[in-house]
């Protein structure tokens, strides 16, 4: 085991470092004050390997977080790097408008096996912004095409978050992301959000899911004519704090859109990909989207993808002589080979390792072993699903955020809280040993947090 190497609070020996300098020079860092990194830690990760990431000071971090819950079966995983090796000796890239090849082809026909029923047609671009942007314009291009003009807009649910881009902003109810650029943004309406920490004292899971159901119900019948779609995060909303719900909801809104002659966009960007104990989240609810959103995990967490999947007679409404009456959406990188290749071989994996099976198993095994954490009087809403665990906790200190991640770098953890929200979302090549030296580090740290 590699010695354990205690992470100063003030970093300055860390931010001085010739990396990490040059990096304040001259990169922009996503989702940051920048003037912050004069005295918060930025890490300089010079390699990693299954579930650690290691600094340029030779310490190392469990990647609680999958590196924005994008990594599944850990850094430099020897398969998905093969098979991107292979095809960069083949194909490296071609435009898709015109041309197609194989490693596209068979990844969307590999997706629409795998799927819920009707999806089978793939739309490519490049994250998970993206994803949003051409569900949302694909919706409304469709009733455009099918003699409906008026029906634009979106609803979403309170506290969702599908994306920063100005398109993706307009179904984003996180005001963080949200409120300095309102005036760029057309806004949209939202809806209650079935997340299960909102609910009435002593009302079920299921019972609040369905009230909120019914708040859809009388905003679809107000408004349908107007609604182009509906757009959800199903059975987990990320950014909320990994707010939790009952798929019951899900199964409800299905039900309601096809009955409004809504549609029903689910985005699995951060889901998707086996994140809540199925390979697709929409499982749970046995109901089949009009518009499917992946990206994220779908390449293993290797190279930028995002598809969007719709049904057949979506896809029919584009398919005409005029060109106008297409989807006139495109990004240059669309259906990258390589990108493609590293989905194909995330796939592989799910498919030879029992992936499904195996992450219920550690799941069950990680809910065991933390019993003293969220039997701690500090923690507080312990809540799992699949493969992602969240709690909050009561703490003294108002800048909880900030202070837990950096204790955090003392224990050998990242961890990335939301608020005061603490999540786990590891690749899922954690093993045991590991699993328990999150879960131990982790009480240690909330005993250092709730004093």
């Amino acid at each position: 085991m590699t010695s354990k190497k205690r992470y100063d609070s003030t970093m300055t020996e860390h931010i001085s470092t010739s990396l990490v300098a040059r990096s304040l020079s001259a990169v922009w860092h996503p989702c940051s004050q920048m003037k912050h990194y004069q005295t918060f830690p930025l890490l300089a990760i010079t390699h990693a390997q299954g579930v650690w990431l290691y600094d340029d000071q030779g310490r190392r971090l469990l990647d609680t977080v999958s590196s924005w819950w994008v990594n599944l079966f850990g850094h430099c995983n020897p398969r998905i790097n093969a098979a991107i090796v292979e095809q960069l000796n083949t194909l490296e890239h071609v435009m898709l408008a015109g041309f197609t090849h194989a490693p596209v082809v068979e990844l969307s026909e590999r997706l629409r096996e795998l799927a819920p029923a009707g999806l089978g047609h793939c739309f490519y671009g490049s994250d998970g912004a993206s994803a949003t942007e051409i569900a949302l314009k694909m919706s409304a291009h469709f009733w455009r095409n099918s003699g409906k003009p008026t029906k634009t807009n979106f609803i979403s649910l309170q506290n969702s978050y599908h994306g920063e881009t100005l398109g993706a902003l307009s179904v984003t109810d996180v005001a963080l992301f949200r409120d300095e650029y309102g005036a760029l943004v057309r806004q949209q309406a939202t809806v209650p959000s079935p997340d299960t920490r909102l609910a009435a004292a002593g009302e079920s899971a299921e019972a609040f899911a369905l009230r909120c159901a019914d708040a859809l119900e009388q905003h679809l019948q107000q408004h349908h004519a107007q609604l182009a779609a509906f757009i959800v995060e199903p059975l987990v909303q990320g950014a909320a704090g990994m707010g939790m719900y009952h798929p019951v909801y899900l199964t409800r809104a299905r039900e309601l859109c096809d009955q409004y002659h809504v549609h029903l966009i689910a985005d699995e960007i951060a889901v998707g990909m086996g994140r809540t104990g199925t390979l697709f989240a929409c499982e749970q609810a046995g109901i089949s989207p009009d518009f499917l959103c992946l990206s994220k995990g779908i390449t293993g967490g290797y190279l930028p993808l995002s598809v969007v999947m719709t049904r057949e007679e979506i896809y029919l409404a584009f398919y005409a002589d005029q060109t106008a009456r297409g989807f006139l959406h495109s990004h240059s990188y669309t259906g990258n080979p390589l990108a493609c290749r590293a989905a194909l071989a995330t796939l592989d994996i799910f498919a030879q390792d029992n992936v499904i099976v195996e992450n219920r198993r550690k799941a069950t095994f990680l809910n065991q072993i933390t019993q003293p954490l969220r039997e701690h009087p500090a923690v507080k809403n312990w809540r799992n699903t699949g493969m992602i665990w969240a709690f909050e906790v009561q703490s003294p200190h108002t800048d909880f955020a900030q202070r837990c991640f950096a204790l955090a770098l003392q224990h050998e953890l990242l961890l990335r809280p939301i608020g005061n929200t603490i999540y786990f979302m590891p690749p899922y090549s954690i093993s045991e040993a590991e699993m328990t030296l999150l879960v131990e580090r982790t009480l240690q740290l909330v005993e250092e947090l709730s004093v």
